[in-house]
């Protein structure tokens, strides 16, 4: 059962929540999320974070076991399923039955095959927009109470927010290291060339547009190599 309404579940949530922010290096905050929501919602037996990616995929970033990733597979799969609709319909879907539930009658059944009976399923959000889902996996059936579903509709505010802004950090980052590799090059180039800071950046974009490179890659080759790459060896054509 879920913790209990109140300033326990006040003072839990609190807690959670700077664990999600200031959690280790080593550990995703999907994975802290995943982790987590087990010990916020102790009917949940498994977990797993879905995410959003571009093209309308979705994919599995995070998972407490096996089985929770092997459940989200069979949805991405068969394309129906509680995180699904989550993601792309109402904010919570619960089924306290798999072997009797008709609205995913392909999912729950391979489902409850491998021996979940049930799932709570709800939509990971930000303010600015749908991130993915947080999906709660147990074997027995009936597992989940209003409780449940009211304490991890509140939980999964908290793991969204966690999930975004280390998602925006990581970008963050890419970027300036991004940025620091093409200024090096440039240095390189200005030095071998005689070249100006603009004409060494002007050098770099023509050629990785003429030779179907990513700026960063190519980038990345000059400072290994201390010059431009052959052409015919820079990638594609």
């Amino acid at each position: 059962m879920a913790a209990e309404p109140g300033p326990d579940l006040a003072r839990l949530l609190a807690r959670v929540s700077r664990e999600l922010m200031e959690g280790p290096e080593d550990e995703s905050a999907a994975s802290r999320a995943a982790r987590r929501a087990l010990d916020v919602v102790p009917a949940a037996e498994h977990c797993s974070i879905t995410l959003r990616r571009r093209g309308d995929r979705v994919e599995t970033v995070a998972a407490t076991s096996v089985l929770a990733e092997t459940c989200d597979g069979f949805q991405y799969d068969l394309g129906e399923g509680p995180c699904l609709e989550s993601v792309w319909g109402d904010e919570v879907h619960v089924s306290d039955d798999l072997r009797r539930d008709e609205r995913w009658p392909r999912w729950c059944a391979r489902v409850a095959e491998s021996g979940v009976g049930s799932v709570l399923a709800v939509r990971l959000a930000t303010e600015r927009r749908t991130i993915g889902a947080l999906n709660l996996y147990a074997e027995p059936t009936h597992a989940f109470r209003d409780q449940d579903r009211d304490v991890a509709l509140l939980y999964a505010v908290h793991a969204a927010n966690a999930i975004s802004s280390a998602d925006a950090v990581e970008g963050l980052t890419t970027a300036m290291a991004s940025r620091h590799l093409i200024g090096v090059a440039q240095g390189i180039l200005m030095h071998r060339y005689d070249l100006g800071l603009e004409q060494a950046f002007e050098v770099l974009r023509r050629y990785s547009s003429h030779e179907n490179l990513k700026l960063r890659d190519l980038a990345r080759t000059v400072v290994e190599r201390g010059d431009l790459p052959a052409p015919d060896a820079a990638g594609p054509h």
